[in-house]
């Protein structure tokens, strides 16, 4: 492992074929968008180093295909995950409505009872939405997770939803310390945390 850094860290991004996964990923890692971006075969993997507070974390983000017939990738994809990432298209209520059922194969698969969980309203460019913010961050509430409405095309929120994911991981020591020595970690103060690059947009449980 690096010298600076901190810990590495295992993040999924997990919802409905189509509802941008891949786009999220590739402007957070990459900073670039493709209108045309194809559906993922499988599972995509991505690495790249964030700091929080003066804290480096290494992320290994795992991307998967929403269709069913990638299923039996499943378990070894949530196995040792400390962060993810469920998303849903603003303007297509039915991959809000199934997000339960990501809800239930993450509990069914995951390692760890202590996940954070970070959901994503994507497509906000758009006009016509299906999905507004207030249910998103009621059904967010209602299952512990943090809540963001954001756009791959546009950029708003998408640096901010990862930062907030790994910031709270960090925040967590049972989530990541037995990987890293119990090595300790410094914060800035607590009360300015969410608000870095939100610009408001962070809502948190």
């Amino acid at each position: 492992m690096d010298d600076d850094v901190l810990t590495t860290l295992k993040l999924l991004i997990i919802g409905e074929s189509g509802v941008g996964k891949s786009s999220l990923l590739l402007r957070f890692t990459d900073d670039t968008f493709d209108p045309d971006q194809s559906a993922t075969i499988g599972v995509d993997f991505k690495v790249k180093t964030l700091s929080i507070d003066g804290n480096k974390a290494k992320l290994a983000i795992w991307d998967t295909a929403g269709q069913e017939r990638f299923r039996t990738l499943t378990p070894s994809y949530y196995r040792g995950a400390q962060g993810v990432i469920l998303v849903y298209d603003v303007t297509k209520r039915d991959t809000f409505t199934k997000l339960e059922n990501w809800l239930n194969e993450l509990e069914t698969y995951t390692t760890r009872n202590d996940i954070v969980k970070m959901l994503v309203g994507n497509k906000i460019d758009k006009d016509d939405h299906e999905v507004d913010r207030n249910e998103g961050l009621k059904f967010a509430r209602k299952h512990s997770m943090l809540f963001i409405e954001a756009s791959a095309k546009t950029k708003d929120g998408v640096q901010c939803a990862f930062e907030e994911l790994v910031e709270k991981i960090l925040q967590t020591p049972g989530l990541w310390e037995s990987e890293s020595q119990g090595q300790k970690i410094r914060f800035g103060d607590q009360d300015q945390a969410s608000g870095r690059a939100c610009g408001g947009y962070c809502s948190v449980s």
